[in-house]
């Protein structure tokens, strides 16, 4: 197969999210045999163009330059290019910036597949116009795309309840972290086990705010360790303002050095999933990949991945219930079956087999 995959910053990965799934599919697809692109940003500082065996594109990118808008340029440039190339498919990795362009190879020789993410609409850091459009770039993204896939089934049923369209369910994935070392621990002063983390975006819907809340609040002796970039948003500077003095709360800002990561989740006592949005979140199955106790946000999509190997919560009076009352020590069953869960069906071998075995099917 000859595969085309746009939608994402390009590989190797420098970013998370679609970057990662892009680097590491695109590889396995290559050992397996097949012919794979993937198209990457002019702004990439990885400038050669193979990977592995993965051929890379790169193609003017003036988001850095004139912000949002940039995205739509590069988009256009990276599937009028794709629409020149003799591909078997092309896999559109998210719509945002992407559906309206999609016309342009709609009808044409290569079977367009396209990954519709998240609930972008219903983010709060969008306005209302913004809102609007994404809407309308959501159901484009259906019409003109001959076959979906859905990283979650809450994804999957509101598409089939919205647009009365079938898609494919085929998850995020993961790797099992079993090498912890306590010394990763020395230099933010942490004791294992003696403290509770929050990985996230700085963005209202992953209900940062409820969680701070309740923690601040709470009896626990137990220091809560936030990370993520808390100056890139408005949001963000506001949490930091209003619990930033707070002894029991850290803000360690963005770490992105997955050791440090996964020792940091494998040590913690919580590990607190807000995300309200999305579908399978990467960072939840990485912390249950890293042997963390999860606490999550209530809704159809953190449930079906968690289910009750988890604490749920949507309020702060639930979740202080849950900070003051939790010991990951107590709870070995939820760790082992969340670990299980990554080895079989989030594991990456498994994700990237299911995708091999998709793309043939529908050529």
């Amino acid at each position: 197969m000859n595969i085309a995959i746009v939608g994402t910053r390009g590989i190797p990965n420098q970013y998370g999210g679609f970057e990662q799934f892009a680097d590491i599919l695109s590889q396995a697809l290559v050992a397996k045999g097949h012919q794979i692109t993937v198209y990457c940003s002019a702004n990439h500082p990885y400038k050669e163009q193979e990977l592995n065996g993965v051929k890379l594109i790169h193609k003017y990118d003036p988001e850095n330059k004139i912000g949002t808008v940039g995205q739509f340029i590069y988009d256009l440039l990276c599937i009028t290019d794709a629409k020149k190339r003799d591909f078997d498919i092309i896999y559109l990795l998210g719509y945002t910036s992407s559906s309206i362009w999609q016309r342009i190879i709609y009808g044409g020789k290569a079977i367009v597949v396209t990954n519709m993410d998240g609930l972008e609409w219903k983010r709060n850091k969008y306005s209302s116009p913004v809102k609007t459009f994404l809407k309308y770039a959501e159901k484009l993204a259906v019409k003109n795309s001959k076959h979906l896939v859905a990283d979650s089934l809450g994804i999957q049923d509101y598409l089939k309840t919205k647009y009365k369209v079938e898609s494919t369910y085929i998850p995020y994935g993961s790797y099992l972290f079993d090498t912890p070392s306590e010394s990763e621990l020395l230099n933010f002063d942490l004791k294992p086990f003696g403290y509770d983390i929050l990985i996230a975006r700085f963005e209202p819907e992953n209900n940062i705010e409820l969680i701070l809340r309740a923690f601040s609040m709470s009896k626990t002796n137990r220091q809560l360790v936030l990370l993520g970039d808390h100056s890139r948003t408005v949001f963000g500077k506001e949490m930091f303002k209003k619990y930033g003095s707070d002894k029991k709360i850290r803000f360690l800002g963005a770490i992105y050095d997955q050791t440090v990561l996964n020792n940091l989740r494998y040590y913690s006592n919580l590990y607190f999933h807000g995300h309200s949005v999305g579908g399978t979140n990467p960072s939840l199955l990485e912390a249950m990949g890293s042997s963390a106790l999860i606490a999550y946000h209530n809704n159809e999509f953190n449930e079906a991945i968690v289910g009750s190997d988890g604490f749920k919560f949507s309020d702060s009076a639930t979740l202080m219930h849950v900070i003051n009352n939790i010991g990951k020590n107590k709870y070995p069953e939820c760790i082992k079956n969340n670990l299980q869960k990554i080895s079989t069906i989030y594991s990456w071998e498994n994700i990237c087999n299911r995708y091999e075995e998709y793309f043939m099917k529908i050529i």
